[in-house]
């Protein structure tokens, strides 16, 4: 068991090092992923302010997260594509299309969690 053990955290701190890499490439090169890097900045404390309860926090806190992991998504997939051709091609842009809608869903789920959270805290709920 001890042998695996230090393998194990080897491949961990690799996996966390090609995370971290790739949420600094990933800010450096869209707007959009500093923006949602900035909303999890503002989301931490206003989520304190607003959750009525710790498990309302952490929701609230989690869809920002959701939205940020899904544009990372979206943007390796238009990466990727890009990579593929540069030229027009329907297929890949349709691909594109997909990805930016799964960016607006997991959008319209974090506005609907904080909207409620607010009429929650206002006593509307």
């Amino acid at each position: 068991m001890s042998e695996r053990s230090p393998a194990g955290l080897g491949r961990l701190w690799r996996a966390t090092v090609n995370s971290w890499n790739g949420l600094c490439s990933g800010a450096k090169s869209e707007q959009a992923i500093r923006e949602e890097l900035f909303a999890l900045v503002l989301a931490l404390p206003l989520a304190f302010l607003i959750g009525t309860t710790m498990a309302r926090r952490l929701e609230m806190i989690a869809v920002v997260m959701l939205v940020l992991t899904v544009e990372l998504l979206n943007t390796a997939i238009e990466k990727l594509a890009d990579r593929v051709t540069m030229e027009h091609d329907s297929q890949i842009g349709r691909v594109k299309d997909l990805g930016s809608a799964a960016v607006g869903i997991a959008l319209l789920i974090a506005g609907m969690v904080w909207v409620f959270a607010l009429g929650e805290r206002m006593g509307m709920f």
